[in-house]
């Protein structure tokens, strides 16, 4: 039997904000049961760990091609903080390389931005590993800093 496209699109967001994490330098890890987040993520430079949801972020053309990341749970309700520190949103496009950007948890069920805006409100992790960016220390030095 093959996967249906749309759980086809989550694990494959959960895995690209898996990678960005990675990239950027935390440690990942996923719950081994079932929880309200997908990812643990620890920061390299202060040590704490965050819950992260993951979601696909969908392209409204009918509101002028802004994002939308639907932060509900299967019963509707948003996300609390209790559930989840921080959203990663994916754009995934066709034939195209995603895109992840990471913001915190303001729960609620919607996220709207254009893109410009969210360029701005959201910070946008890259997917490609930057070795220049470890010290001999081994930590990374990033833009998620200003996040978490």
């Amino acid at each position: 039997m093959i996967a249906h496209i749309t759980e086809v699109v989550g694990v494959y967001s959960e895995l690209v904000a898996e990678m960005a994490l990675l990239a950027n330098g935390y440690v990942v890890s996923k719950p081994s049961t079932a929880e309200p987040h997908d990812l643990l993520a620890t920061d390299p430079l202060s040590g704490e760990t965050v819950k992260i949801q993951v979601k696909t972020i969908q392209i409204r053309t009918d509101r002028g091609g802004e994002y939308v990341v639907h932060a509900r749970k299967s019963d509707g309700t948003p996300y609390t903080k209790s559930d989840a520190d921080y959203l990663i949103g994916v754009l995934v496009g066709e034939g195209e390389f995603p895109r992840v950007f990471m913001f915190e948890n303001r729960e609620i069920r919607e996220y709207w931005a254009s893109e410009a805006r969210a360029s701005k409100r959201w910070v946008e992790l890259s997917i490609a590993l930057d070795r220049a960016a470890y010290t001999a220390e081994g930590v990374i030095t990033t833009q998620m800093e200003a996040v978490i």
